[in-house]
């Protein structure tokens, strides 16, 4: 690859790890290896576009073939943070080390955190203030929400406060302004990371959550590389629930998604438009609809799927065109538990005028994207990380 690139399309697959960080037992995370361990439960996967790139020869990558000429570069990326969620993968990608970790809730929330909540939101109660899997507390307490009105409170191991709400009990307009209010309130000991919109349809007993999920995301530093792209006049495209993670900061135009397929049709449609900069895109279900559900053969086809779509994705690339691919931390369906796992994450690198492939091995941050994107375009470099361009 030469250093020429006008544009970066980063593709995150939300929780696809490849294997536990040697802190991972710190987090409750035992023999985790998200993508590995799928693999090895369905007796291999279909993802030869994956393979092509250098998927298979990533350190550490145990269940797939190694190529001898790989078309892509490659890394296996460590976090340094001190989490294993969704706002913090993303926001070490650009630059920003979480030292000290989001506030978490095993038991619920404290008492003057609800009463606050009744008050400012003017709900009459709320149901639920648990740790739960959000499939499961709505099948458990739908019905008692639809006969009182009252909101469902939950939240996991992940730094969340989630409110469930049936899309003809509480309007999903009516929903969102909940979670923004509680977003404000959230703050000083209780910044939580994320306040999450979780709307449902159905009857008891098939209750099912919709696309029209939301995030409402802590405000991250402006000392991050999506502000300095920003900064300079470039595009910063946030498909998917980018722009919520980053809570609109640095995001100059932004699409939400319905799923993984219309991500990537969405991101297609915007490789073929005239901008300039970092088209930023999350696949969310493999970890939203699969990794916390348990259900690997859905995270195997998930996989498939994309595998199968990235021809798509590589035609539409200019020759200018930097692709990469990563993921956020791992949310391994084949363990007993539900939420996040603290792990290591691959990274895919490929352009159409590749010079030549490298193995990066392992990384010692998930910031060496950014400070890769931060060297393309001649940006102030990041406080965090490594650039690959001038090794690539």
């Amino acid at each position: 690859m030469d250093n020429k690139f006008n544009r970066v399309i980063l593709i995150v697959l939300d929780s696809v790890g490849m294997g536990a960080l040697p802190d991972a037992h710190k987090f409750g995370d035992y023999g985790v290896n998200t993508i590995n361990n799928v693999a090895k439960k369905l007796g291999g996967l279909n993802i030869p576009n994956m393979i092509d790139l250098g998927l298979g020869n990533i350190e550490g990558m145990r269940e797939f073939t190694k190529v001898t000429k790989p078309k892509g570069s490659f890394a296996r990326l460590a976090e340094v943070s001190a989490g294993k969620d969704t706002t913090i993968g993303h926001w070490e990608m650009t630059g920003i080390v979480t030292k000290n970790p989001f506030p978490t809730y095993p038991n619920g929330f404290p008492k003057e955190v609800m009463d606050e909540f009744l008050e400012k939101t003017g709900e009459k109660g709320y149901l639920g203030n648990c740790t739960a899997s959000g499939t499961t507390i709505i099948a458990q307490l739908g019905k008692e929400h639809m006969d009182t009105g009252y909101p469902i409170i939950y939240t996991s191991a992940d730094s969340v406060f989630q409110i469930a709400a049936h899309e003809d009990v509480i309007p999903v307009d009516r929903l969102y302004e909940i979670c923004e209010i509680a977003r404000k309130m959230l703050k000083d000991e209780h910044a939580v990371a994320r306040v999450i919109a979780r709307p449902f349809v159905g009857e008891p007993g098939n209750f099912t959550r919709t696309s029209n999920r939301r995030d409402f995301s802590l405000k991250p530093t402006t000392d991050n590389v999506l502000c300095r792209l920003q900064d300079k006049g470039l595009d910063v495209i946030g498909v998917g629930k980018i722009e919520d993670i980053f809570a609109g900061v640095g995001i100059t135009e932004a699409i939400h998604t319905k799923d993984n397929q219309d991500g990537i049709d969405k991101t297609i449609e915007y490789m073929k438009a005239d901008n300039r900069g970092l088209i930023f895109t999350n696949l969310v279900e493999f970890d939203s609809k699969w990794g916390h559900r348990n259900d690997y053969e859905g995270y195997g086809r998930g996989l498939e799927e994309f595998d199968a779509r990235l021809p798509e994705i590589m035609a539409a690339m200019k020759d200018d065109d930097l692709l990469m691919i990563t993921a956020d931390h791992g949310c391994d369906p084949t363990t007993e538990g539900t939420d996040h796992t603290r792990e290591y994450v691959p990274l895919l690198m490929y352009s159409k005028n590749a010079v030549s492939c490298r193995d990066f091995r392992t990384g010692d941050t998930f910031a060496n994207i950014g400070q890769t994107i931060a060297d393309i375009f001649d940006l102030e470099p990041l406080a965090s990380g490594i650039s690959y361009l001038t090794l690539l």
